[in-house]
């Protein structure tokens, strides 16, 4: 199957300092998390404002079409049902 992303929601994740959005693979539901360095590591110029949970959200949503680019390849390497997506994926 294909991974698809239909459900937009997502949330902060305070303890490990990521956004969670899930993905689905069939009827498995995948779930990813995607740093806070990897989110601002796509905007250099607005990296310093990326505590605020409001800021980290909105920039996952501009980011939206790359993050699940990334989180569709890596997890094509290795399907698990918890993926964590870091600066490293998105070089």
């Amino acid at each position: 199957m294909t991974l698809s992303f239909p459900n937009a929601s997502r949330s902060y994740d305070e303890t490990r300092k990521a956004v969670r959005f899930a993905g689905h693979d069939g009827m498995f539901e995948i779930r990813f998390f995607v740093e806070l360095d990897a989110i601002a590591g796509l905007d250099k110029k607005s990296s310093q404002a990326w505590s605020a949970e409001a800021s980290f959200l909105s920039a996952f949503d501009t980011y939206r079409k790359a993050i699940y680019d990334v989180a569709s390849r890596v997890y094509s390497k290795g399907r698990r049902n918890i993926v964590t997506l870091t600066a490293t994926d998105f070089r």
